[in-house]
């Protein structure tokens, strides 16, 4: 195969994937408006201008995300990346100059 049609045959992957990544969807976090909540925003007054305290609620954050699985999983993938690159380097041998 020559090294065009390389070029060419990962131009196409790369351009395919990036397509394929266009449609996966995202996350928005929209939260659910109470009735008072919605009246109070049709009328231009806040909930607590409306006279309801219950219309104000803070997040429930929780003990938050563990993140461990998702570093080590970086971290193992950046490593293998790295061995991808050294051994490809390695394989190509030293370039002998013209």
């Amino acid at each position: 195969m020559s090294v065009a049609r390389r070029t060419l045959l990962t131009a196409t992957a790369s351009g395919t994937l990036l397509a394929a990544l266009w449609f996966v969807p995202s996350a928005n976090a929209t939260g659910e408006r109470s009735a008072e909540e919605a009246q109070a925003a049709a009328s231009g007054q806040s909930a607590a201008e409306a006279g309801d305290a219950s219309g104000i609620r803070l997040a429930d954050t929780g003990p938050g995300l563990d993140t461990t699985p998702y570093l080590i999983g970086g971290t193992a993938l950046l490593g293998i990346g790295a061995g991808f690159v050294t051994y490809s380097v390695r394989r190509s041998g030293p370039r002998s100059a013209y």
